[in-house]
């Protein structure tokens, strides 16, 4: 590692005299249009300066406004009221922690990457129980499983993936996305232990599965499962809501505690 300014200044190709601020972990060179600061613009003074903050909260909100408007139009109102209000409780969970400064990026990837993993182990009952129909006989909605295989099996996925990148690079952003995870499969799973009380909005005496078009769309293997009708108390993924529950009530906690 260069010693000097000189050295910096050779190191960097810049010509002419080197000139060192006051700070440490500034150096300066000049040589006639060759100015070169060596200050990464990817620091946690850079990236988490008051204007930087600004500049991701607007970012997260534009972000959360089109999730919810897709949301609203592939797959309905009651899926986007959990989903998008995840998005808006992480969001402020997020403002008064690691928008500010960054949490041990290692650590909090790492419980990330827990919750991620137990949601696609409770994502495969999902999608072998038929969730999406499911859904789709509850509420009346265009839920069918190749359209929550897309959204939530696939597309999803690979933003998780990018989201534990930026958390290793302490990008705050990331951390917003983490947010949501840890609220909406971490806290908002708990909704499957609900929906076997609420009567389904499509043929809610009869037991048998069913299959409609709906919005346009048909929806085939729409089954029952209000309890007062079958009997059994169980809806598509609620033997193992409980799984990623665990990871991201655990994140919150942790987070909560470690913001200064």
């Amino acid at each position: 590692m260069p010693a000097t300014c000189a050295e910096w200044c050779a190191a960097t190709g810049a010509r002419g005299d080197a000139v060192c601020s006051a700070s440490p972990c500034r150096v300066t060179c000049r040589g006639g249009n060759t100015l070169v600061n060596l200050k990464s613009a990817f620091s946690d003074e850079v990236m988490y300066s008051p204007q930087a903050q600004a500049v991701n909260q607007v970012i997260a909100v534009g972000l959360i406004s089109i999730f919810i408007g897709l949301l609203r139009l592939n797959v309905g109102v009651p899926p986007t009221i959990i989903v998008g209000g995840s998005a808006i409780v992480g969001f402020f969970c997020w403002r008064a922690t690691n928008l500010r400064r960054v949490i041990d990026p290692l650590k909090t990837t790492i419980v990330f990457l827990l919750t991620t993993a137990a949601l696609h182990v409770h994502m495969y009952e999902e999608h072998d129980c038929l969730f999406g129909p499911a859904m789709s006989r509850l509420f009346e909605i265009a839920f069918p499983d190749a359209r929550f295989l897309q959204i939530f099996v696939f597309i999803l996925p690979a933003i998780y993936y990018l989201t534990a990148i930026g958390l290793l690079l302490r990008i705050p952003l990331a951390g917003f996305i983490a947010w949501f995870i840890f609220i909406g499969p971490g806290i908002a799973e708990i909704t499957h232990f609900i929906f076997p009380l609420i009567p389904p909005a499509l043929e809610p005496l009869n037991p048998a599965p069913i299959s409609a078009v709906i919005n346009g769309v048909r929806v085939e293997g729409m089954a029952n499962h209000h309890v007062a009708v079958t009997g059994t108390y169980y809806f598509p993924g609620l033997y193992t809501a409980i799984i990623p529950m665990i990871p991201g009530i655990y994140a919150v906690y942790w987070l909560f505690k470690s913001r200064r």
